[in-house]
Order: structure tokens, then sequence, then C-alpha cells
């Protein structure tokens, strides 16, 4: 009897070291708005946002035809109807994934849920699917800044998500993607020389056509372009008068907007809010 039980105490000991290294249940909060799919001690987890970073649609300046277009795409999506997967593709700083924020402010309190989810971790899109399929509510699967190699899993695991795999995704989860690249994969000058001719027409190697296959298989594809000086000074003024300054002081800020355009080489959305942020600020604390 001793010796079952010291067997039984190690035992219970073992069982309860073997417990401590399991990972915990995931209880999603399904409260909130926002989620990252996060893995932890080698298993995935939708971990919520509390504190998502609130952009409004009203607040992005000079990209209205895509703001309209990703709108009427959203709309139909929350409101139970088809609508396509979107690609926002082009210059840094333009908007895309502000864009996508502003999206989920508008559409949440309509059921609209955001996902984001690493280029890295874009292996569990089938888990992630999985998960959310039977919810009620309409949710975006959100990947920011893409750009793959074609060995990287991740990139099959995509292709198969938005067509090309025998599981259908289901009707509440759409992707959304960002990239600098329109083909979200590097292209170089070696691949031209795959291209030939049939008759009159010219045909792309199969090399240039499989980059092509994954962009392809967005529904949307939405392009963004460098910003003249005009646009960005529109961008700069908004921001500076959201931040409490009059529209007299913005218009005074014309040239120290354009002094720091200039010494960070970019006009973008995004250069504009760093410079009202730093503007507006020093305003207030009475600095120059």
């Amino acid at each position: 009897m001793n010796e079952l039980a010291r067997f039984l105490e190690r035992a219970e000991a073992l069982l309860a070291r073997v417990e401590a290294l399991l990972p915990a249940a995931n209880e999603t909060d399904w409260a909130a708005h926002a989620f990252r799919w996060r893995r932890r001690q080698g298993r995935g987890v939708l971990e919520a946002v509390h504190h998502v970073h609130r952009m409004r649609l009203e607040d992005l300046q000079g990209i209205d035809e895509q703001k309209e277009r990703i709108e009427q795409n959203t709309r139909q999506f929350v409101a139970g109807r088809s609508a396509n997967n979107v690609l926002l593709t082009g210059a840094r700083g333009t908007g895309k994934s502000s864009l996508v924020k502003g999206i989920l402010h508008k559409y949440a309190a309509k059921g609209l849920r955001l996902i984001e989810v690493d280029k890295n971790d874009l292996v569990d899109l089938p888990d992630i699917v999985e998960l959310i399929a039977a919810r009620p509510e309409r949710f975006i699967v959100f990947s920011d800044d893409l750009s793959f190699e074609a060995s990287e899993p991740g990139y099959k695991a995509m292709k198969s998500m938005l067509d090309g795999s025998i599981a259908g995704v289901p009707d509440n989860v759409l992707l959304y993607a960002t990239s600098n690249r329109r083909h979200l994969m590097p292209e170089y000058m070696a691949e031209n020389l795959e291209t030939h001719r049939v008759g009159d027409e010219i045909h792309p190697g199969e090399t240039i056509e499989e980059k092509i296959s994954l962009s392809e298989r967005f529904g949307l594809w939405l392009s963004f372009y460098p910003f003249d000086q005009d646009h960005y000074l529109v961008i700069c003024a908004h921001w500076l008068q959201e931040l409490g300054l009059s529209a007299k002081q913005a218009e005074a800020a014309r040239g120290e907007a354009l002094q720091w355009a200039l010494l960070r080489g970019s006009r973008s959305g995004r250069v504009a809010w760093q410079f009202a942020r730093d503007f507006a600020g020093r305003q207030r604390s009475g600095t120059k």
C-alpha cells in the first residue's frame, strides 16, 4: 500500500507539472471589436484588442474614390450580401491601413469585426476561419504590409483561402490586405526573359504568372499614389485643425510643413500627421 500511495503521489505531481505546461483555454472576449491572432506555447489564440486605434473615414483626405469603393464593398458585406476580398496597394503612408481602421470604426456598431494577422501567422488561416465560422458577426481578416517569397507557407495559405481550397470560406469572412507591391511578391528583370510571343500575342512566363495569380484572387483592387504638394498641405491643415489649431494658424504652418516633408524625403498622409503632432505640440507649449 505504501508503494501504491507513493506511486499515486508521484503521478499526481507529474500531472500537475504537465498541466502547467499546457496552454490556457482560449476564452475569446467576443464583445471586442478588434482582435489579434497570437501564438502562445505553440497554439494560436484570438486576443481581444480593447484599445483600438480610432480612425474616422472623414479624417482621410484625398482618397475619396478609394474610400467610396471600399465602403460600398463593406456595406454589402455587413448587410449579408455578396462582397469581395480587397487588396490595397501603392505608395507608403497614403492611407491604406488607416482606411481599413476607418471602416471598422464606422461599421463596428453594425456587427463588423477585425482580426489582424501577421504574415508569419497566415499559415493559421484555416484555424482562424474555423473558429469564427459560426459566429453571427461579420469578420474582416486583415494583414498589413504584405510581401512574399513563393516558398513561404503563408503565401500558399492565403492563396488557398482566397480561391483554391476544397473547403469553402464562410459568408461571414472577408480578407483585406495591404502591400506596397501590387503582386505581393518581388519582381526581377530576368523574369521578363521568360515572356514569349504566340502569333501577335505576348504571353508572360510561368514565374510571372505565378506571381500574378495571388493578387488576381482579390476581387477588388484599390491603388494609392504619392501625394503632390497641394494634397499634402491640405492633409496637414486638416490634422492641425483636428488638433485644436485655427485655420489661420494652419495656414501659417505651410512653410514649416514643406520643410518637414523635405527633411523626411516624402509627402504622405503619415508625414503630414507626424508634422501636425509636432507643430501643434510646440504651439501649445509656447515653443517655436
